[in-house]
Parts: C-alpha cells; sequence; structure tokens
C-alpha cells in the first residue's frame, strides 16, 4: 500500500528489467476500476547504478517488481476501494503475469471470468452464461466479435444484494425524482438519502431503492400546484423536465407567452399529491456528457482527469456499465459551461457567442452532424 496523500496504483520494476510485465499490471488493475498513476525504476541515491528498493536490489535474476495499489491516506477513492476490491486487484495481477508468461489463465470458480477456448465465439460464451452477446462486448469494451484463444472476459454482471425493506425501481423515460418519490408516497430527500444521490439527475434503466409503503410515516397531503422560484441557468424545458410536466402545461399555469424567464421569477408547476419540492441541484461547475459507441467510464474519466469512482458516485452507477445515449454528470469539471439550445440557435451563432470553433463545439458534444433541438444541452468548453 502506498502513502503520502496521493489516489491511485502504480508497479516499480527493476533497472535490469523492462517495463513490458508493469506496464500489463496496471492496465488489468485499471479494468477492474482503480486509478492507474505509473510504472518506474527508482534508483539508490547513493550509489545511482543500484536498484533504490532492496527487494529489486538484492535479487538477481529475478523479474521482481512491486506494486502499489492505492493510497492508504488517499483524498480521494482509494481507501474504499482497497477496502471493497482488493481481492479484484489480485486477481487482475494474477492475470497480467499469466499473459506475460504466454501461460493459459484459467479464471477461479465464480470469479466472473472465462477464459476463451478454441473454437469459442461470443455467441457460444453468451450462451454458456446466460448473457447476451451484447451484454458480453459491454462488460469487456469489446468493438468487434474477434476472440483469441486464451483471452479472458467478464461474463457475469455484479450482483447487487436488495434489503427487504425496500422495493427496486427503474427509471423510465419521463421520470423524476419527484413524480417517483410522488408514486410511492414518500420524498425526494429520502431518496437521495437512501440511494446515496449527490443531485436530481436520473437516466433511464437506472434502478433506484424505494422504501416499501408498510414502513413509511408519511402524511401525505393533498395539493394543486406547488410554486418554484426560478435560478440562474433554469430554462423552461429543464424545470419542467424535473417535475414531469410539460412545458405548455407550466404556461398556461402561469399565463406565459414566450419561454423567456428572469432569476427569482415565481412560477406555479401543476402537480398533484406534492408534499416536498425536489431539490435543486447547486452550480458544481459540472457538465453532462452523452455516451457514444466505444465509450467506457475510464475513457471519459481520463478525458475530464477525475476518477472512475467519482463518476460512478455522482451518477449513482452500481456496474461499470454504460448505454450509447446515457447521459453522464461529470463532476468538477470547471474547463466546461452547459448551454440549452433556444430557437433559432446553430452551431455556428453558438460557437461564436462562446469564442470557440464550431469544430470545438461538435467535438465536445460527439456530434456528427450540425443539427440541433430546442432545449438540447450543450457542453461549451470554456478554455
Amino acid at each position: 500500500m502506498n502513502t503520502v496523500g496521493g489516489d491511485g496504483a502504480e508497479v516499480i520494476y527493476a533497472l535490469r528489467n523492462d517495463s513490458k510485465l508493469s506496464s500489463k499490471i496496471l492496465n488489468e488493475i485499471e479494468k477492474e476500476g482503480q486509478n492507474i498513476r505509473k510504472y518506474y525504476q527508482q534508483r539508490l541515491p547513493s550509489n545511482p547504478s543500484k536498484d533504490y528498493y532492496f527487494i529489486h536490489r538484492d535479487t538477481p535474476n529475478t523479474e521482481a517488481i512491486i506494486i502499489e495499489y492505492g493510497f492508504l491516506d488517499s483524498p480521494k477513492d482509494d481507501i474504499n476501494q482497497l477496502k471493497n476490491n482488493y481481492e479484484d486487484y489480485a486477481e487482475a495481477v494474477v492475470r497480467a503475469v499469466m499473459e506475460y508468461k504466454g501461460l493459459n489463465y484459467v479464471a477461479p470458480a465464480d470469479s466472473g471470468y472465462y477464459t476463451v477456448q478454441k473454437g469459442d465465439s461470443l455467441w457460444s460464451i453468451a450462451n454458456k452464461f446466460g448473457i447476451t452477446v451484447d451484454d458480453l462486448k459491454e462488460l469487456n469494451n469489446l468493438s468487434s466479435n474477434i476472440l483469441k484463444v486464451g483471452q479472458t472476459l467478464k461474463v457475469q454482471k455484479s450482483e447487487e444484494i436488495v434489503p427487504s425493506d425496500y422495493l427496486v425501481y427503474t427509471v423510465q423515460a419521463g421520470d423524476s425524482l419527484w413524480s417517483i418519490a410522488n408514486k410511492y408516497k414518500t420524498t425526494v430527500e429520502t431518496l437521495k438519502k437512501l440511494n446515496n444521490l449527490s443531485g436530481s439527475t436520473l437516466q433511464i434503466n437506472q434502478q433506484l431503492l424505494i422504501p416499501k409503503e408498510e414502513d413509511l410515516d408519511i402524511d401525505v397531503g393533498e395539493s394543486e400546484q406547488i410554486t418554484y422560484i426560478v435560478k440562474s441557468g433554469d430554462t423552461l424545458w429543464k424545470i419542467a423536465n424535473s417535475y414531469g410536466v410539460t412545458v405548455d402545461e407550466i404556461k398556461k399555469a402561469n399565463n406565459l407567452t414566450s419561454n423567456a424567464l428572469s432569476i427569482n421569477q415565481e412560477l406555479i408547476i401543476p402537480a398533484k399529491n406534492v408534499t416536498v419540492e425536489p431539490e435543486e441541484d447547486e452550480d458544481t461547475g459540472e457538465i453532462k456528457y452523452v455516451v457514444v459507441k466505444g465509450d467506457n467510464l475510464y475513457s471519459i474519466a481520463n478525458k475530464y482527469n477525475v476518477t472512475v469512482d467519482e463518476i460512478k458516485s455522482a451518477n449513482n452507477l452500481t456496474s461499470n456499465l454504460l448505454n450509447i445515449g446515457q447521459i453522464l454528470v461529470i463532476p468538477g469539471t470547471k474547463d466546461y459551461a452547459n448551454y440549452t439550445v433556444q430557437k433559432g440557435d446553430t452551431l455556428w451563432n453558438i460557437s461564436n457567442k462562446y469564442g470557440i470553433t464550431v469544430n470545438d463545439l461538435m467535438k465536445a458534444n460527439n456530434l456528427n452532424s450540425t443539427n440541433l433541438s430546442i432545449g438540447q444541452e450543450l457542453i461549451i468548453p470554456t478554455k
């Protein structure tokens, strides 16, 4: 284990060896969700021709390495990862060593991994483990159907243990925390606390724990409307989406003739059975990223210089699986701003407004065409 306040895994190898094994080890550890820092050599200050560490210096004719799986005083996520995932990291090293030595790796029983054998195909492996080919490709970030004998594949999704006192709800299109809380006669705050949510953003197919109704002691009153105070950055589309209503319903309830809003403006939100107004996300500088083909949590985290666990925590993800079109909140990305497309907007006038190029705007948002839709959320690079 490492110390002195860093975050992530490192490998130190001897002066007599090359970096091939160390590189493979860090690559396999990264597949298990740990951040990786570097692989390197370290010399003895009093004699730079010798290794710094005795395990390298005093073990000639071996390929000795030191693996530091993470920092015990990490300011980020290492502490929880080391506590919860140490067995996965250790098995990752075994896989790397076996591959490096050209030996046949056989995954432990019930490990969730499978070693490709001669004659295997994605279909036969998926069928063997009761999953789909698409699941298998997603689990392993595969972009083709080509397999190699001896290749190790993840074949099992993480199992979630659900307490018997709760229901599991799968988020549907149009859902909001408020509409789900209202449906199950609980509160937004209860849902956020129970599911470790830091904001109100939900993704389709996201699973939420819901307290069983018999365990609740909440007096749900009847109301025909609630009042919302407009904040900086709000749009009618954004507010309507948060409360599970339409823009036209809000405009009709407030006699609005346009979509223009002003800060501190009071809006009536038409609703029923409302007991708690949803908490609004604070302005944390976070952006939204739309998953595209080929993405995985590691590549996205690396792109925005955050950790995989920070993204998973911000989006309440329980596995590393992503869906094309899924929206991820990227925590702490202050080099970007959010922009909501208005009527008459084009990529050219938006890029001109922010002093960037159309290509920069398209690249940041993974756009393959210049078409925009009203209410669409765009990421604006600010540096």
